[in-house]
């Protein structure tokens, strides 16, 4: 038998050119891993995000560590410092807005109940989903028979489950706080760690190269984000204050917190000024005032000022964006929606670096491509 030859002598061999990228009996188990990783985040939810904070905290406050420990400062005086300041300002804040809190939380029923009425006559819509709740709530106590007791079982207040709930936030925020030291002040140990687990020299190299990228990112989008949040919360307290709005304190860092939450942080922050506006003035334009006030410095921040602080390389798919808040909400609540930007910052700046995930890193940017020239459209 004689095998064809090349131009060299060589034999030839021919290879398939149809090769799967990927078997189909793989994507069942691909299918499972994803819904086994589901049911991990939501399940170990209450372990895990303590543990996300404390390491995104750890990569933000990196660029300090290491700028004071090239100057002679160790690492774990670094953290003790940093662990000391977070508590601080955590107790500053909890004195400052101890009061106002709580007294909205005793009167949330109240508050409430004035939002309703006074919303109710404008709405007409309102008071028929009020008519229709009347109604099934007398079917369901069963007003036809006079002798069945009618049984009411009031749910706690707001404040009720703060207080139930004061506890364990309180041991989870020591849990995150003591491993941010840990992490802290060990310095380089994890990259170190990285640069040993790699098997090959190119491998030590991209790996090193994804975590120092991942650090710069991640401390450029927090460290900006809170000066620019910052901003926001005095120029709401400030213009709360000069509307008369009682509180300016608490609502300025309000802003500054919900910030942190693309889109729907500053939609909660506007219903939020917008329902203790109705209650605190007399008429309703003076609460559609403080509202829209808030909406309108929270869209020039979000349009113009943080668009520009935080640069290109920043930039993310908004559809990816809100896609992301809602399902980190659903995981972890408020906390999964801090951390979803950093998140999804993380995956572009993976995908951006490992060869195959190109096309994951186009999508998750929210930079556009660029125009193909004339020559290209003819060739195409």
């Amino acid at each position: 038998m004689r095998w064809p030859v090349t131009d060299s002598g060589s034999p030839r061999v021919n290879l398939p050119t149809d090769v799967p990228p990927r078997s189909r009996r793989s994507w069942p188990q691909i299918v499972m891993a994803i819904v086994l990783l589901l049911a991990a985040i939501v399940l170990a939810r209450n372990f895990l995000m303590p543990v996300f904070l404390a390491f995104l905290l750890a990569l933000t406050f990196s660029p300090i560590r290491r700028f004071l420990q090239r100057r002679g400062v160790a690492a774990s005086v670094t953290a003790a410092g940093l662990v000391f300041g977070l508590f601080l300002v955590l107790g500053i804040l909890i004195l400052l807005l101890y009061e106002p809190v709580q007294n909205y939380a005793t009167d949330s029923g109240r508050i409430a109940a004035d939002v309703e009425r006074k919303l109710r006559g404008i709405s007409e819509t309102i008071e028929k989903v009020a008519d229709a709740g009347e109604q099934v709530e007398e079917l369901a106590s069963g007003e036809a028979d006079p002798d069945v007791e009618e049984v009411v079982i009031k749910s706690p207040d707001m404040l009720t489950r703060l207080a139930a709930s004061a506890p364990y936030l309180v041991a989870q925020s020591i849990f995150m706080l003591v491993l941010l030291f840990f992490i802290t002040a060990s310095g380089d140990l994890f990259y170190a760690k990285i640069v040993e687990a790699s098997p090959t020299f190119r491998d030590k190299r991209r790996a090193i190269g994804i975590t120092r990228d991942i650090e710069k990112r991640i401390s450029r989008y927090f460290l900006t984000i809170s000066v620019v949040n910052a901003g926001l919360g005095a120029s709401i307290g400030l213009t709360l204050w000069w509307l008369g709005m009682p509180n300016p304190l608490l609502f300025g860092v309000m802003a500054f917190a919900l910030n942190f939450i693309p889109y729907l942080g500053a939609l909660a922050g506007v219903a939020v000024t917008f329902a203790i506006g109705i209650v605190s003035f007399p008429t309703l334009g003076d609460a559609l005032v403080v509202a829209a006030a808030y909406l309108a410095l929270t869209t020039l921040e979000g349009q113009l000022i943080t668009p520009y602080a935080i640069g290109r390389r920043l930039s993310l798919n908004p559809v990816i964006v809100f896609i992301a808040v809602a399902f980190w909400g659903w995981a972890w609540s408020v906390i999964g929606m801090f951390i979803a930007v950093p998140l999804l910052i993380v995956a572009l700046v993976i995908s951006e670096r490992v060869e195959g995930l190109e096309g994951l890193a186009i999508f998750l940017s929210g930079e556009r491509l660029p125009e193909p020239s004339e020559e290209e459209r003819e060739a195409t």
